[in-house]
Formats: C-alpha cells, structure tokens, sequence
C-alpha cells in the first residue's frame, strides 16, 4: 500500500552517520597523541604491525565510546544546535543499532590490541573507553560542574596508550604526557561551554558557566592555563625534549595565555570560541614539537 499523504517517513540511515558516530575529528587528535607517545618510547623505531593495528585498536575503542556517548547524549543532542542534526537526535540511527554497532568496534579493537600488541595496553584502552562512556557520560556529566575535570582523565590516555603498546611497560614520561593532555582540558572544554552556556542551561547540563557563571569560569580557565604553561615544560625539566620543545611549548603556551586573557577581559567578541579553536592548535602542535624535537635529539 502506497505511502498515505502527510505520513512522516523515518529517515535512513548511511555509512556516514555511523561514522559520524565515532566523531572522527576527536578520534583523529587521539590518534596524533597515540602516534607520538609511541615514537617517543622507543629509539629502535616501532613495528608496523604496532603502528597500524595498535593505532587502529585504539581507535576502533574511541570511537565505540563516541557511539555510546551519542546514545546517552540524545535527548541533550536533540536540545543544541551544534548537535540536533546528530544521527541519534533526528532518528537516523536507533540506539538499539547505536550500541551494537559501539560493542562491535570495542570488540574488534580489543582483539587488535590483544593480537597486536600486549594485554596491558588492551586493559589500559578498555578502562579508558569505560572512564568515557560510563563514569563521565553516563554519570559525572550530568553530576557536577567539574565533570569535564574529572573526566578529563579518560580523554588524556591515548599517549599513554600509544607508550604501552610500543614498550609493554608504564613509565614516568608517558604519564607526564598524560598530565599535559588532562590540563589542557579544562581550558579547552570551559572556552566551549561559555559560547554554548544558554544550550546546556536548556539541556540541565551542570557545566561551569551554567552554575557558577561566566567570571567564575573564565578566572579557572587562567588559572588552569597557568598550570598548563608550567606542566607542559615538564619535558624538558626531566630531559626528556630538548630547546627546540622549550621554545615551542613557551610560544604555544603564551598564545594559550594570551587568549585566556584575552577571554577573562571580555574585550573580544566571540573571545570563548576563539580560545576553544586555539586550545585545539596548541594541543597538536604541542606534541608535534615533542615528536620533531625527540628526532633532532636522536640525531645530534
């Protein structure tokens, strides 16, 4: 029987919204602190078979904590504009399919991590994926305004991940990378949460601005990109980079400062976004200037 006339039609879902689930770009700037923390670990180069699988199982794990994220996250999805065109927020993908589609790629990227590279790193990635999609989506998101603080620390592992799957072993410098990443996520995420203060209110989201104000997040946003500035020269402190790292990482993080400043005056239109770009660039060059200063070192 022919469609009746008004009737709403569900919309299909294609490949590219369950690739939307996995939020690629997140996944990516994981996967570039993934990269260097296991170029970092190792003088004697890393196998292939650890470079592509490792990265790999890695990823896949990332990106089913992103589908669960999108499960739990649909009804708030469905409230902001960054978010209410999401396959969960207008029904192109079902949560049912959401799920089996997140169990399906933690799966196969524990058995990557598991035949490629140790248990260790399997276990580190698991918990990881855990810490993300349970106790800060499905718990501290919706508890309290320091949930991206405490959360934070399951979005820090992927250097640490990369390290353990290059050496089998934890060590100082790894988490020192993982210290770096943690910092660096309250500034970043707090920038956001100001431009988007009015959608999470409408959505009951505990963030920063949301329950404290915008003052109150701002001064934390300087103060935890002071704390930044002070553990990102950490690697050189310890001899683990060299000048070229400490140039670059007083250059980046100044700019960081600079922008917080520039946030906590309120002299700029759209100063909050602009900062949460910024964070974006810092974190990346930030770990390129480690990886590219490690090889300089290597080579003197």
């Amino acid at each position: 029987m022919a469609t009746l006339i008004g009737e709403r039609q569900q919309p299909r879902a294609i490949w590219r919204d369950y690739l939307e689930l996995t939020k690629p770009k997140v996944v990516v700037l994981m996967l570039i602190t993934s990269l260097v923390g296991m170029f970092l670990a190792t003088r004697a180069g890393v196998p292939w078979t650890v470079l592509v699988f490792g990265n790999l199982g890695i990823a896949l794990c990332a990106g089913g904590a992103a589908a669960v994220n999108h499960v739990v996250d649909r009804r708030i999805d469905a409230l902001m504009a960054r978010t209410h065109k999401r396959p969960l927020a207008e029904g192109r993908v079902s949560p049912r399919a959401a799920l089996a589609f997140a169990l399906c790629l933690a799966l196969a990227g524990q058995a990557l991590l598991l035949a490629f590279t140790n248990p260790l790193t399997a276990w580190l990635t698991l918990a990881s994926l855990l810490g993300y999609a349970v106790v800060y989506t499905g718990f501290l998101k919706r508890a309290t305004p320091q949930n991206i603080v405490i959360g934070g620390l399951a979005g820090a592992a992927p250097p640490l991940l990369g390290w353990v799957a290059a050496t089998g072993h934890l060590s100082a410098e790894p988490l020192l990378l993982v210290l770096i990443i943690f910092a660096w996520t309250p500034p970043h995420f707090w920038a956001l949460a100001i431009h988007r203060k009015e959608e999470y209110a409408k959505a009951d989201i505990p963030m920063l601005p949301v329950t404290h104000g915008e003052h109150y997040t701002k001064v934390h946003i300087l103060l935890y990109t002071f704390a930044l500035l002070a553990v990102s020269l950490l690697p050189y402190a310890i001899h683990m980079s060299g000048m070229l790292y400490l140039a670059c990482a007083l250059a980046l993080g100044g700019r960081f400062l600079q922008w917080a400043w520039v946030l906590y005056r309120g002299t700029r239109p759209h100063a909050a976004i602009n900062t949460f770009k910024y964070s974006i660039y810092y974190l990346f060059l930030l770990f390129i200037a480690l990886l590219v200063d490690h090889y300089l070192l290597l080579n003197l």
